[in-house]
């Protein structure tokens, strides 16, 4: 088993202190994510045979060795997931994922918005209460909550949601023809009279993004709560933002996002608005003996609480992250490390069945075979 040096991503979003307390170490900035895998734009670190290589070539060089014959087989020499935690302080931008035909589609056409030919369906696990806007609420209660700010400049967005039309009322707010800045100044003017916490989260993302009418998206989205534990999957084409929380996070080896506001970085509205599905709602996931199985092949993720002893089988790459106390993780090949909050290891197909325990909190991701 190997030992991960794992790439943290400085995000403005991120938080100061979620990752730097977990890894024991100061932040200089904003830290948002840590990757854990093999993805090329930033793939794990660890030693073989003395030398430094990422997890990424490692994989490359003997991938029925790391992977095992089915994972190589079904998905080729590629870790099919990438496991991240994920640290938010700040809203993320508003955004999209594109389905597997998509991406494909995308990358092959050289379309700048697919830098993989993968999709990318995720799944979040709150470690503290963890916020998101996910899916497209209802179009007459969206209406509903629009009409309600008494602003006559968006009445072209009220009569797209009367009319059942959500993708097109979100396309009014994107190419906005007047000046954004006096939109936004007026939505916020009127929903600082309404007190309730969907206006005041449009007060919130308003005071960030002074000129993009994207904030009003709280009203045209349904919000989650997730406590400790709970997890939610979301699959393509479905519309969401996190708003704040610490969480574990897997999806699949892919970086394709389309975003549609709430950010400095580009928006593409045609390629969005043909991604973005409106009917397209974020699943629940409930774990089954521990384990939060989604609807893809590419990744599950495992939860071994503390106390627990987990004897995984079958020889599969398998991840496993520490987030609380000490874990103990031993293969069949003889390997064994012990993890500390922020440590973690690649358990190589080749190690064969995985035993993980202790008095902490461990999450462990492998492919859904």
């Amino acid at each position: 088993m190997d030992l991960l040096i794992n790439p943290i991503k400085d995000y403005p979003w991120g938080s100061r202190t979620a990752i730097a307390e977990l890894t024991g170490r100061p932040a200089s900035g904003p830290e948002a994510e840590m990757w854990l895998g093999a993805h090329p734009a930033a793939p794990s670190r660890l030693t073989r045979d003395g030398a430094e290589t990422t997890l990424a070539d490692a994989v490359a060089a003997d991938p029925v060795g790391t992977l095992g014959e089915a994972v190589a087989g079904r998905f080729g020499r590629r870790l099919p997931y990438l496991l991240k935690l994920i640290a938010v302080d700040a809203p993320l931008s508003l955004q999209v994922h594109p389905d597997a035909e998509q991406a494909a589609d995308g990358h092959a056409r050289g379309d700048a918005n697919y830098t993989d030919p993968w999709h990318k369906p995720e799944l979040v696990c709150a470690l503290t209460p963890f916020t998101g806007l996910a899916g497209f609420r209802p179009p007459e209660q969206a209406a509903m909550l629009v009409e309600r700010l008494h602003v006559s400049a968006l009445q072209p967005v009220v009569a797209a949601l009367r009319g059942g039309d959500v993708l097109g009322a979100l396309r009014v707010l994107l190419e906005w023809p007047g000046s954004r800045r006096e939109l936004v100044e007026s939505v916020v003017w009127a929903a600082s009279a309404c007190h309730t916490p969907d206006y005041a989260l449009v007060v919130r993302l308003a005071r960030r993004y002074p000129e993009d009418p994207a904030v009003l998206a709280p009203l045209l989205m349904r919000r989650h709560t997730l406590a400790p534990g709970e997890a939610l999957f979301l699959g393509a084409g479905v519309m969401h933002c996190y708003l704040e929380g610490f969480a574990v996070e897997i999806m699949a080896c892919s970086d394709n996002v389309l975003r549609a506001g709430l950010t400095g970085k580009h928006v593409d509205v045609e390629e969005l608005l043909r991604v973005a599905d409106a009917a397209a709602q974020p699943l629940p996931v409930e774990p089954v003996g521990g384990a939060y199985v989604p609807p893809v092949p590419e990744f599950l993720l495992r939860r071994i609480a503390p106390g627990a002893v987990e004897v995984l089988s079958g020889s599969l790459p398998r991840i496993v992250v520490c987030v609380e106390g000490v874990v103990n993780v031993r293969a069949a090949s003889g390997s064994e490390v012990k993890l500390r909050p922020g440590d973690s290891v690649f358990a190589a197909a080749s190690e064969g069945p995985v035993e993980i325990g202790g008095d902490g909190l461990a999450f462990c991701a492998e492919p859904h075979m």
